[in-house]
């Protein structure tokens, strides 16, 4: 199953940008094993729309046309907080039912629009707080190398 991580902004390059690239790396590597592939990054612009609204349908239209056929999972402060057990499991489950691939979507500063949200498979919070959006990136690549080692069964991951 292919993971692609699709996201609104350009990471510039600096430390955020290269601890995002060494978690993708170490979940690459340790995925081959699993049947989880890609962990591919795409990045789109920001919409120059002048209303919130417009901004996030813009971006929605965007991301949802560039997303592979799969489960699509949504990042937001309102959805559902769950553990890295149930992350890791989450994914081995979309796996085994054959699913091709699975988008983690990050929005733009308005956050997602209502097509996005409502056709998400899963609507997932890392906390109720507002966090910068390299945060994010870095916060899903770290628990996507987690999940690997968490289905695999290496140390990485204690409890």
């Amino acid at each position: 199953m292919r993971v692609v991580v699709a996201a609104i902004g350009r990471m510039k390059q600096g430390p955020e940008r290269e601890l995002v690239s060494r978690y993708l790396d170490r979940a690459r590597a340790s995925g081959k094993l699993l049947a989880l592939t890609g962990f591919d990054v795409l990045e789109f612009a920001e919409s120059r729309a002048g209303s919130v609204e417009s901004r996030k349908d813009d971006e929605t239209k965007t991301l949802v046309a560039a997303l592979p056929e799969g489960v699509r999972v949504v990042l937001d402060e309102r959805g559902k907080s769950i553990s890295s057990q149930a992350f890791a499991l989450q994914l081995g489950r979309w796996r085994d039912d054959g699913r091709p691939a699975v988008s983690f979507v990050i929005g733009g500063a308005d956050g997602h629009g209502r097509e996005l949200l409502a056709g998400s498979d899963l609507t997932l919070s890392f906390s109720p707080l507002t966090w910068p959006h390299q945060m994010v990136r870095i916060m899903l690549a770290e628990q996507l190398y987690r999940a690997t080692t968490i289905l695999s069964g290496h140390p990485y991951h204690r409890e």
